[in-house]
């Protein structure tokens, strides 16, 4: 699969919070290909578009977050194998607020929180703070789900190892 190196709106609110990365990772390439298909012609696909048998590949690199609006916050629902192997403890069923390193002004809660209100991809590089001092930095792909085409009830995010 060739990469992804700049992306073109088909629409003004087809495009991305901020301009894609070049999306080294080719777990975010496939993400991204899969949101952009699943999505079709609607701003954002909804979370039941999204079927885990179809992207076996990418399972064990993603999150999925829940979007909590008001006030906003975001709570681990599923954390990818991978993932999980690499962060400093058990996410799961955490809100981001109750994590120290993640909780606003970290990079990560500003990503997140910017994808959450403006419904539009994001990429980022996000320094790493984890169990593998071999990792200097992830590449992050933040990717919103609606159910109803505006309002953000979930992130589908991906993350590559760099």
């Amino acid at each position: 699969m060739a990469p992804v190196t700049s992306f073109q709106p088909d629409s003004p609110s087809d495009a991305p919070c901020e301009p894609l990365l070049a999306l080294r990772s080719p777990v975010n390439r496939l993400s991204y290909d899969y949101w952009k298909q699943k999505r079709g012609g609607r701003p954002m696909p909804a979370r039941s578009d999204i079927d885990p048998a179809e992207i076996v590949k990418i399972l064990p690199h993603v999150f999925l977050l829940d979007v909590r609006q008001a006030p906003l916050d975001f709570r681990y629902r599923l954390i990818g194998t991978k993932m999980d192997e690499h962060m400093l403890g058990r996410y799961t069923g955490l809100w981001m607020s109750q994590i120290p390193h993640q909780k606003a002004p970290s990079r990560i809660w500003a990503n997140c929180r910017k994808v959450a209100l403006e419904g539009r991809p994001l990429s980022g590089d996000t320094p790493y703070i984890g169990k593998g001092s071999e990792f200097l930095s992830t590449e992050d792909l933040i990717l919103p789900l609606s159910d109803d085409g505006e309002t953000v009830q979930m992130l589908f995010v991906t993350v590559g190892f760099v």
